[in-house]
């Protein structure tokens, strides 16, 4: 069971990213849940959550209006859409998912291995 995320890549200030978190494992069910951020130097920050039925999310204060998070389950993929970015939001961002083992209903947090996001001024 893994998440991978992709998307990542050097923008300018004021450009857009697509994040995308796709989870896989055939004998667990993946909800991906958040989004997180590491910038050099600095602990790991929580930027948005979506709700396990899609229909609420929350951002930090740093990202709202900005950015939005997204979910399609048919496809075991969430995403982080990112506009008018600044070069403070240059991290590596990392996706987070619950996993449900089928079989043994154990739960399992998921973390991506991340996505590098550099912007410059």
């Amino acid at each position: 069971v893994q998440l991978v995320e992709s998307g990542g890549g050097l923008v300018q200030a004021g450009g857009s990213l697509r994040l995308s978190c796709v989870g896989s494992g055939s004998a667990f069910s993946i909800k991906p849940m958040g989004w997180y951020r590491q910038a050099p130097g600095n602990e790991r920050r929580w930027v948005a959550a979506i709700t396990s039925s899609g229909d609420n999310t929350r951002y930090a204060d740093s990202v709202k209006g900005r950015f939005t998070i997204s979910r399609d389950d048919a496809k075991n993929t969430m995403y982080l859409q990112m506009n008018n970015l600044k070069p403070e939001d240059t991290a590596v961002y990392y996706c987070n998912a619950v996993a449900l083992e089928k079989h043994t209903g154990r739960l399992l947090e998921l973390w991506g291995q991340g996505t590098l996001v550099t912007v410059s001024s």
